[in-house]
């Protein structure tokens, strides 16, 4: 594995993790912490009870699940930290990141607990030891009262949405779970917002509590076109290429979260005879120089890169920006978008979104306080009602350039049966730009 001037994410580096989450860090493609996770993780590590103020999205998860992590007693019988969702979507989607960042750390389990699955299969799995336990209220307090729940050595608890468990009526739940932790927990709290009913959770239970805040800072630029696609992540590619093919873009930059989502774009535009490169960390400095040379004198038309790759890219000619994958953090959306309409000049910005990540998308309108604008992905015979009409420009300026003897001299014969110059002509146009169906 090349390990280029960022040391394996250097920047994870100094917030003090192990190397064994690094490395499922590292694996994962992500090269630098979002503002929560920069703000939240040596906070957490340090024993310190927290409140983090942030919306979904911006990356909390792995805010509190490094912390979770590194402090359980690896191979213990009995759970060290439980983390309390409001639903049992939530519960599962952070299991699986929990499981993803602990891929390399032995003798490390997380289990969820949830309404809906059979609670035999939870019974096993917490019998055979577990070190992490993410669960809804109500079925933690289910193994709680069954005694399969044994919170006695509990090191830390996570109240995730913490608003919305309390919204969803489970202030009660919350508190007789509470009740088992003896008090001798750190407790750590993430919610969009701080309510009294959280105020007066974190009077009661927290001790000391500091408090993280993560808003927007700033809005866009006014002569950007920020749109939002609605489009399949399977279609993705297609989706850029479509518009790429409508606008005749010159300079164009594709934003992905991930390394591998990087170099798997890269081919997959090349493979449709776009120029295409990549920029991520993995990248020694030497490279991306090279890279951004060749960017820059046009010889690659689409760059696809990473948040941490493209700081301080500073290309005045970019006219169109995609969001491949939607930002971890909101505020890289601002920093993302301003890659293009630079020096007075105008540009478009264009996001994928599919059903479940509009969520994400409303957030980040909040940050920037500006709606996107709703689009459908171009058809093809949108695509190609466009070239036709690019393209009789192109005919125009041929015309006028002359050298076109060889080519009446072909024509001609078919010029002298039933057919008029112009019918000729729409036949050969026809024959390119025929209708899609």
């Amino acid at each position: 594995m090349n390990q280029p001037e960022n040391m394996e994410n250097q920047a994870f580096v100094t917030l003090g993790i192990s190397n064994e989450i690094l490395q499922s860090i590292q694996e994962m493609g992500f090269e630098e912490p979002t503002s929560i996770q920069q703000e939240c993780i040596p906070k957490i590590l340090s024993g310190t009870d927290l409140v983090g103020q942030a919306q979904t999205g911006t990356g909390k998860t792995a805010a509190f699940g490094i912390p979770a992590i590194m402090k359980v007693e690896k191979g213990g019988k009995i759970p060290n930290v439980l983390i309390l969702c409001p639903t049992r979507e939530l519960a599962i989607q952070v299991t699986g990141e929990l499981i993803k960042l602990a891929r390399h750390t032995q003798g490390v389990f997380v289990v969820p607990v949830y309404g809906g699955q059979a609670i035999s299969r939870q019974f096993s799995a917490l019998k055979r030891g577990v070190q992490i336990v993410v669960g809804t209220p109500g079925r933690v307090i289910d193994h709680l009262k069954r005694g399969t729940l044994n919170l006695s050595d509990l090191r830390m608890l996570v109240l995730d949405e913490a608003d919305e468990m309390l919204n969803m009526g489970f202030r009660e739940d919350i508190e007789e779970i509470l009740s088992h932790t003896k008090g001798a927990a750190q407790m750590v709290m993430f919610s969009a917002t701080v309510p009294k009913q959280i105020r007066r959770l974190m009077d009661q239970f927290m001790n000391h509590p500091e408090t993280v805040k993560i808003e927007g800072k700033t809005e866009t630029a006014a002569n950007i076109e920020q749109y939002a696609m609605e489009v399949r992540d399977s279609m993705r590619t297609e989706a850029i290429c479509r518009s790429l093919d409508m606008g005749d873009f010159r300079l164009a930059l594709v934003f992905c979260n991930t390394k591998r989502n990087c170099d798997s774009l890269v081919e997959e535009l090349q493979s449709r005879g776009f120029s295409a490169d990549a920029l991520h960390g993995d990248m020694t400095q030497a490279v991306r120089d090279k890279v951004m040379k060749k960017f820059r004198s046009r010889q690659i038309e689409v760059l696809v890169a990473t948040d941490v790759a493209a700081r301080g890219l500073d290309v005045d000619d970019v006219e169109i920006v995609f969001n491949y994958d939607i930002p971890a953090d909101p505020e890289f959306y601002v920093h993302r978008i301003g890659r293009t309409a630079r020096a007075g000049r105008s540009g478009i910005a264009i996001t994928f979104v599919s059903g479940r990540k509009n969520k994400r998308i409303r957030q980040i309108e909040t940050m920037i306080r500006t709606k996107l604008t709703r689009m459908s992905m171009p058809t093809l015979r949108d695509v190609r009602e466009v070239q036709k009409g690019a393209n009789l420009e192109a005919i125009v300026q041929t015309l006028q350039a002359g050298g076109l003897r060889e080519y009446i001299e072909l024509l001609e014969p078919i010029a002298e049966d039933d057919f008029t110059p112009i019918e000729i002509a729409a036949a050969l146009y026809k024959l390119k730009y025929g209708d899609v169906k």
